[in-house]
């Protein structure tokens, strides 16, 4: 069976690629990865908390929280809490690039659009294939409209667009009034990939410390759902990769990705949870899924259950709501 896809301009030996996580921040779990069969990988994110303020900056916005009310202080990330700074993230670039044989991209986490540029050709020169822009932004800023928003994600890949040569993708939330025609917008303004969707981690409250902590869920297959949908809406219709992540953690679920249009398939949470191995036991599952209903390429059924063919994409999503609401007993 052939498993090739074309991601970004970028051959792949197949659609899985590790996601931004702890493993891929260590070069023996790189090398663990390449072996099980990833066809690239994506560098844990350098923040840009970290390339736009010296320790000062940091500590001066912690200390305004921890005026204001001292449970505020967990809400902010120490900064011994960054794994690594932006020159050991350049480092790790350049080693991951020796370690392995396949594509290594770098990305960059943020929200605003100061700083990004001269680090995305460091992250060029240091040997990315790419870069991924995942732009975590939660908008509670009551005086920021709708459009202002959307206009600070075209402004964040402008500038790294036009800063690097090497390909871009945006890796975005699913949460704006009109996702298709955002995708649209960043479509026209050169990203070289949409990844669909970022993971939006809430908070919790530790009622026996009364603090605010983390609370990292990972995901399973019902959470696919999202940007399988949305894959199938966009695919063929915008001119940018199209790459899966959240909720892909089975062949099947790989599978429904590329019949909705995916051409690559980003995972973390199986990989947290199984390990390396999860990759092999998807592509095997892949594999066989295929063989046993006669399709020998992936690119032969990429697609095929997209709704590129679809006229009016919003009347047959109106449709298959009310099917479903009718349908359920």
């Amino acid at each position: 069976m052939n498993l090739e896809t074309n991601y970004m301009g970028i051959p792949l030996a197949n659609p899985l690629i590790p996601s931004a996580s702890p493993m891929t921040g260590d070069l023996d779990s790189i090398r663990r990865l390449e072996d099980a069969g990833a066809a690239a990988i994506v560098l844990p994110s350098l923040f840009e908390e970290q390339l736009r303020h010296d320790a000062e900056e940091l500590v001066h916005h912690l200390d305004h929280a921890t005026d204001s009310y001292g449970e505020a202080l967990t809400y902010f990330p120490a900064n011994d809490e960054f794994a690594i700074g932006p020159e050991e993230y350049l480092k790790h670039v350049d080693e991951a690039k020796r370690a392995t044989r396949i594509p290594v991209i770098a990305s960059l986490n943020g929200s605003t659009t100061g700083g990004w540029t001269d680090y995305a050709r460091e992250m060029e020169k240091a040997g990315a294939d790419a870069i991924e822009l995942n732009i975590y932004r939660i908008a509670a800023d009551i005086d920021v409209s709708g459009p202002d928003v959307e206009q600070s994600y075209i402004d964040i890949l402008s500038a790294v667009r036009s800063a690097v040569n090497i390909p871009v993708a945006v890796k975005l939330g699913p949460y704006f009034s009109s996702m298709a025609n955002m995708a649209k917008r960043l479509d026209d303004a050169g990203a070289d990939a949409l990844v669909l969707f970022n993971r939006f981690y809430q908070p919790d409250i530790d009622l026996e410390v009364i603090e605010v902590v983390p609370n990292v869920v990972l995901s399973n297959s019902h959470e696919m759902r999202l940007p399988l949908r949305w894959i199938a809406i966009l695919h063929g219709r915008i001119q940018a990769s199209l790459a899966a992540t959240t909720g892909v953690h089975t062949a099947n679920d790989a599978i429904k990705m590329t019949m909705a249009g995916a051409d690559a398939i980003q995972i973390a949470s199986a990989l947290l949870r199984r390990g390396s191995r999860a990759i092999t036991e998807i592509l095997d599952g892949m594999r066989q899924w295929m063989e046993e209903n006669e399709y020998e390429s992936l690119e032969q059924m990429k697609g095929s259950l997209s709704q590129k063919s679809c006229p009016d994409p919003s009347a047959f999503e109106r449709a298959n709501y009310m099917r479903a609401l009718q349908r359920y007993i």
